[in-house]
């Protein structure tokens, strides 16, 4: 690998050739804070020879060059340039404001005008709202990786626009003066980004670039999983002559499904997560090292294919709402939100795997995935919502194991097994009785304490579903009602710990709700009856409703929960 280094000013560089932001790299990202203090430190106090730091180009042709480092703070200064042309313009100075656009836009060899900066994942916005000198002519919209780029060029128009007004509302000086002030303030700020030193280092080709991407940062954000993956993807899928950069389309598709879910998903969790459902289990900081060695140029296409594939499936399993569950798919969607609820992670590899099997190769089939997704939320109910166990690493190593199995059996009758096997695996990992009743009562939901609402609600419908065909009671319309009323915490042994537990708790409508309020106990019986509510047996009996009470229907409640609904 040829490295050239040497020093510059940034006048001198932007003079003698033309940048590009290539494809792998992030998108423009620089926020309030990171611009206030390039201007603090670079424009407003002018100081002389600031350096900046290195910028690391690879010869893209003669003159030409693409960007492997400093690409934050080269889009940042042509921004900047951009703000003080548009102000010298504006001021009537079209000369001045001409010098600094050729730094921005000139002619080319051959006589065309091309900007100094381009930048293929903002086209055509950057060109045409931010760089053009003079009207836009496309009607452009920023999308979401532009965002940055239109906030940064308001945010810097606005620091140059105080600066000239506190010039111009300067009664000390005539309106001439003002004038020249405000005029030399530009030229100063100009001077300033323009006299910026910077270590120039040049690369020989595109190669030696994707490597030193890899490799730089050390210091400060180190690279994410997904900056990694996707330079090593787009490597091996270039972009041939003038056709649509497929790879790079997919990418931001797969960017935009789980990036724009309302679950908060991560790209880099769902990158390791898909690894494991199909390839060795590794932990998230080693994945990328062998995932290099093992994706090469004849498996990058596939890859990012099944990449994007799975990102609507791994996306569907965490948002509810987002697939479109048939009603027969029911049992499937309640078992993935009930997972949701949970806050669980550990699974979802092997769920990613169960819902490729469903849907993509047909390998199983709807009831296949009912039992599983339903095994595996019954045994996180237990394992982790009621009594908290944390696993050491067996559990995932388990998940992975199984979801790799899965993708690789090629029959639907070694899937079944491989079902199977995980259900016999998450019954021997079950807490022990004992353990899950004396838990069970701190699952608690009063107004006070509001932590374990949605989980509450869930264990409520569960119970109530054992007694009550699910399908004809809307429960998302049913609230949340107290026996023993709310009113009591704090008189009689009545708390938060006893009035929200689960044996005071039963799902009403809203308008019953309403009804019954802080009604004593006798009171709300005849409500409820008149209702034609069926009243549990302990109730129904119950003449008085106290703590006591309270504490013994939890406890069964507890034993029937363990024994029953939620046994595997």
């Amino acid at each position: 690998m040829k490295i050239e280094s040497h020093d510059q000013d940034l006048r001198t560089m932007l003079s003698s050739g033309y940048f590009k932001i290539p494809r792998f790299q992030r998108p423009y990202s620089w926020d309030r804070e990171n611009i206030q203090d390039f201007w603090d430190d670079v424009v407003r106090d002018t100081p002389a020879d600031y350096f900046i730091g290195s910028m690391v180009v690879y010869k893209d042709g003669s003159q030409r060059y693409g960007v492997v480092d400093g690409q934050q703070r080269l889009t940042t200064i042509t921004i900047l340039l951009c703000v003080l042309r548009n102000a010298l313009d504006q001021n009537g100075h079209k000369d001045l404001a001409g010098g600094i656009h050729g730094l921005i836009e000139r002619k080319n060899i051959d006589n065309q005008s091309e900007f100094v900066l381009s930048t293929e994942s903002s086209y055509p916005y950057f060109q045409d709202r931010i760089q053009r000198w003079g009207a836009a002519k496309l009607k452009t919209k920023p999308l979401k990786e532009e965002s940055n780029l239109q906030a940064a060029f308001e945010q810097l128009t606005q620091l140059v626009t105080d600066v000239l007004k506190s010039i111009r509302q300067d009664p000390s000086l005539s309106a001439k003066k003002r004038a020249e002030s405000a005029t030399q303030k530009l030229i100063s700020f100009r001077d300033a980004l323009l006299n910026l030193k910077v270590i120039f280092i040049k690369l020989e080709d595109e190669d030696d670039a994707y490597v030193i991407f890899e490799t730089l940062n050390t210091r400060g954000k180190d690279l994410s999983l997904k900056d990694l993956v996707k330079n090593h993807l787009v490597k091996h899928l270039k972009s041939k002559s003038a056709a649509p950069d497929s790879a790079k389309l997919k990418w931001e598709h797969l960017l935009e499904t789980i990036e724009g879910s309302a679950a908060e998903l991560e790209t880099d969790t769902f990158i390791h997560h898909f690894w494991l459902s199909k390839y060795d289990y590794l932990p998230a900081k080693t994945l990328f090292k062998t995932l290099r060695k093992k994706v090469t140029a004849n498996e990058a296409s596939g890859f990012l294919d099944s990449l994007v594939e799975d990102a609507s499936l791994y996306r569907s399993a965490q948002e509810r709402g987002y697939a479109k569950w048939s009603k027969d798919e029911r049992a499937i969607e309640a078992a993935l939100t009930a997972l949701t609820i949970f806050r669980v992670q550990q699974q979802a590899p092997c769920v990613l795997s169960l819902l490729r099997e469903y849907k993509t190769t047909r390998k199983l089939k709807k009831k296949h995935v009912e039992q599983a997704l339903g095994a595996i939320e019954k045994f996180h109910f237990s394992f982790t919502a009621i009594t908290s166990q944390r696993s050491s690493g067996g559990i995932s190593a388990m998940y992975a194991a199984l979801a790799r199995r899965l993708h690789e059996v090629p029959t639907t009758q070694e899937a079944f097994a491989v079902v199977q096997e995980l259900l016999e695996k998450l019954r021997d990992r079950v807490p022990l009785s004992a353990e899950f009743e004396a838990l069970f009562p701190q699952l608690v939901y009063t107004d006070n304490v509001t932590k374990q609402k949605r989980l509450v609600k869930y264990v409520l419908q569960k119970l109530d579903s054992r007694v009550v065909v699910p399908s004809i009671v809307d429960y998302e319309q049913m609230t949340i009602e107290h026996i023993a009323p709310q009113s009591l915490i704090g008189s009689g042994g009545h708390s938060d710990a006893t009035v929200g537990q689960i044996g005071n708790l039963i799902l009403v409508s809203p308008d019953l709700n309403k009804k019954l309020k802080d009604k004593p106990f006798r009171e709300k019986k005849k409500i409820l009856t008149a209702a034609g509510f069926k009243l549990p047996t302990e109730l129904a009996h119950a003449k008085t409703w106290e703590p006591v009470d309270i504490a013994a229907r939890t406890a069964l409640l507890a034993k029937v929960a363990y024994d029953e609904v939620w046994k595997i």
